[in-house]
């Protein structure tokens, strides 16, 4: 994909969208994630690399900008952080480890506004757009996620615990976009006014009315990114 004279690559990481479903689920961790990452970079060419990742892809971007010698140019970090307090997986597994099934897309589409009114206030074409991109077709019929439920298997393999990642974060070297949704439970206000005094050097955007995450579909929120990126 070519935008603004750049090219653009959008993984699906493992587990989810249109890429395999791990046989041990125990494997969906950062390591896999930063592996497959690496591996993806390594097989694009080029020297350098801007990163842009919502939520855990945000995450991984960091662990990636973190590495010795790392291609990572520009970071765009969208509502995660080095600190997560335990409440926000809490209440995503009470859907990342579920397998709904669903008539038709629209009762679909139903499901998605319910489970990701943190999004905001978006327009019926993007909730089309993210129920056509969220959703897949079922060989018996009907509709389900494109995520494997198991993604969930190591998280509940542990306690439930606050995520804390500040050592990574103080190793990161290149320029940090941090993107957080004003109501966000995933990255706290206080979170990331901590990101602006220690490690990389960090420009903080809030959107107002927005919790996790900003979806990124609007053009205020795309044009933030994309001038930040081409300054």
């Amino acid at each position: 994909l070519q935008r603004d004279g750049r090219h653009v690559a959008c993984p699906d990481i493992a587990g989810r969208g249109r890429s395999d479903w791990l046989v041990d689920k125990h494997h969906y961790t950062f390591a896999t994630y930063c592996a497959d990452a690496t591996a993806l970079l390594a097989r694009l060419g080029g020297d350098t690399f801007d990163w842009v990742g919502t939520s855990l892809g945000g995450l991984i971007g960091m662990f990636m900008a973190a590495q010795p010698n790392s291609p990572i140019r520009k970071l765009v970090i969208n509502d995660a952080g080095p600190f997560i307090p335990k409440e926000a997986p809490r209440r995503m597994l009470t859907y990342v480890g579920t397998s709904p099934t669903f008539a038709s897309l629209a009762e679909a589409e139903q499901y998605l506004r319910k489970i990701l009114a943190p999004y905001g206030n978006l327009n019926d074409e993007h909730w089309a757009h993210l129920t056509r991109y969220s959703m897949r077709e079922l060989p018996e019929g009907g509709y389900g996620p494109r995520r494997d439920p198991g993604i969930a298997v190591p998280m509940k393999a542990v306690p439930i615990a606050d995520l804390n990642l500040w050592p990574v974060w103080d190793q990161i070297r290149c320029p940090v976009l941090v993107l957080r949704g004003a109501d966000s439970d995933v990255l706290l206000k206080e979170t990331a006014e901590k990101m602006k005094t220690r490690g990389p050097e960090v420009e903080v955007v809030e959107f107002e009315g927005v919790g996790h995450a900003p979806p990124l579909l609007a053009a205020k929120h795309i044009d933030v990114v994309r001038d930040w990126l081409l300054h």
